[in-house]
């Protein structure tokens, strides 16, 4: 297979050409591209059976296990990209957090970051804090071929959100009492979690990831004056140190319709979008220059095939005027998915919009 020399490196012409990166460029595509977020999980009986009885950290650092969990749902479901089997709380672990992540509940971190004291814990990640993730990702480009690779992170806030909290949470009181009553220690929190987050990106991309997605899962808690106050230096500061090397840059969360030109312009590529937001009105708040992720309801699966396929050309007809489209739930597969209706589905997204 022919390569091409791009500031990533050399990455096979195939891929570089595939239709999920030329979605991302804005450029025409065959067909809309389809991957979806948590691919790789719990939905796939053949990823209940590889992770029996092997803790979630501990299956995110063997490389091996890693590199079969990424490939499974690109072997059943025929997806455009593969998404890289890891969790968000990874490089905190790597780098000497005290956390785990428990069944049923999520990461718990067992020591709170709450003073200017407690930042000295959060020192900054070198490869050889993560050598399986280089390892993994150069299993995975050679077993993907064509098939892009999407390497991930938590975005700043996000990562903050279940440092400071110690755990989840939906009303987030800790970390916006940090934000608005010590606005000095939250702003040095975010900057050095967007160095940590920046590092575990480029160890993705040096390895061979394709693209990468920053998700900030919990940022749709802000409003806006406070995300762009607060939060979009942050994020900002990822995305430039990662645009040397040419890869797409995704940016998702959730409940953000009021943030999408925002999220847009801290800096990415391609916009995610939840399914609350109709994909062109999305393109109406993003504005010009920006490709678009998304965004069918992931509750729409438990529907009839006929319901789903209903719902999926609202997507379609919703994103027929983009520049770029690249098809995606509007969050997660939920668990218990049947894996027979994404593997539908992206039959239908590849069927019905060839170019």
């Amino acid at each position: 297979m022919s390569v091409i020399e791009s500031p990533a490196g050399k990455q096979p012409t195939a891929t570089y050409d595939s239709a999920f990166m030329k979605a991302c460029r804005r450029e025409p595509v065959p067909h809309t591209p389809v991957w979806f977020m948590r691919q790789a999980g719990r939905s796939l009986p053949e990823y209940r059976k590889v992770r029996e009885g092997i803790p979630m950290l501990e299956s995110c650092m063997r490389p091996e296990l890693v590199t079969e969990i990424t490939l499974q749902p690109v072997r059943r479901h025929g997806v455009d990209a593969a998404i890289y089997f890891s969790d968000i709380v990874v490089p905190l672990k790597a780098i000497g957090i005290d956390l785990d992540i428990k069944p049923g509940v999520g990461p718990v971190v067992e020591q709170p970051i709450r003073t200017r004291a407690d930042l000295a814990r959060l020192r900054d990640l070198t490869p050889e804090d993560v050598g399986y993730v280089t390892e993994a990702i150069g299993l995975l480009t050679r077993e993907l071929g064509p098939t892009p690779l999407i390497g991930f992170a938590g975005a700043p806030f996000t990562l903050a959100s279940y440092l400071v909290e110690g755990g989840p949470s939906r009303t987030y009181e800790n970390a916006k009492a940090m934000m608005y009553g010590d606005p000095e220690l939250w702003a040095d929190l975010l900057d050095r979690l967007a160095d940590i987050t920046a590092a575990f990106l480029k160890v993705q991309i040096e390895a061979g990831a394709s693209a990468v997605q920053l998700f900030d899962s919990w940022v749709g808690a802000l409003a806006p004056a406070d995300y762009r106050r607060s939060v979009m230096p942050a994020s900002s500061k990822v995305f430039r140190a990662v645009e040397g090397y040419g890869v797409p840059r995704i940016h998702f969360g959730v409940g953000t319709g009021e943030l999408l030109k925002l999220m847009g312009e801290a800096g990415a590529d391609v916009v995610g979008v939840d399914w609350r937001v109709p994909l062109d009105e999305a393109v109406r708040r993003v504005g010009p220059g920006k490709a678009l992720q998304g965004n069918l309801d992931p509750t729409v699966l438990f529907a009839s095939t006929e319901a789903v396929e209903t719902k999926t050309r609202e997507v379609l007809d919703a994103a027929a005027g983009l520049e770029g489209h690249v098809f995606n739930l509007g969050h997660g597969v939920m668990p218990s998915t049947d894996p027979d209706a994404l593997t539908r589905l992206v039959e239908y997204v590849h069927t019905h919009t060839v170019g």
